[in-house]
């Protein structure tokens, strides 16, 4: 493997990795109303397992209200059913078209519990990172073994890793801060 394919194919790792953490951070809940909270949801419906966007469009029309319109009105009780059990702790309001999703506010003791729990998601997301780092290093090692780089390609090459490793780990950290600053906040 060339040193730019390794260091592309860990580029593509750690973007992923990053990815994930964000459509797991915009699954935790705020004091405002988001459609990520439940569009995401995984719903009994014809006989499968579908995400919700699928079934339904989820949209915020005020700060404190989730509005679900379902394409096919037949599916509303499942789509219920499945937030009800998202243990979001959300009660939806079937008027047999849509469902309206009143967000409370949040509590102390349960901000801090979210806060805990967007640090736990970062950590992860930052030791995926660095598992990347550390396979690309190994291939890196390899590459040299191989004779398709030189020693000092090889270290320069560790150097491009560790740097791309930083980079990550720093969109990591703001993207955690800035959820922690959402939850944080009335």
């Amino acid at each position: 493997m060339s040193a730019d394919d390794i260091l592309m194919d860990a580029e593509e790792r750690m973007d992923k990795s990053v990815d994930h953490l964000k459509s797991s951070l915009a699954g935790i809940r705020t004091g405002r109303a988001n459609p990520g909270l439940v569009d995401s949801l995984r719903v009994e419906a014809y006989g499968s397992t579908v995400p919700m966007k699928q079934l339904a469009s989820v949209g915020a029309p005020e700060p404190t209200q989730i509005v679900v319109r379902p394409y096919d009105p037949g599916t509303l009780k499942d789509i219920e059913k499945a937030i009800l059990a998202s243990g979001l702790g959300l009660t939806p309001q079937n008027d047999g078209k849509l469902i309206r999703i009143n967000i409370p506010p949040l509590s102390t003791e349960v901000r801090k519990k979210l806060v805990a729990r967007i640090k736990e998601l970062s950590e992860e997301a930052k030791i995926s990172i660095r598992n990347v780092r550390r396979e690309s290093n190994k291939a890196a090692d390899q590459a040299e073994k191989d004779k398709e780089l030189s020693e000092d390609d090889r270290d320069k090459l560790k150097e491009d890793i560790q740097e791309l490793t930083k980079t990550y780990e720093s969109k990591v950290d703001e993207m955690a801060k800035a959820r922690e600053k959402d939850v944080m906040e009335d």
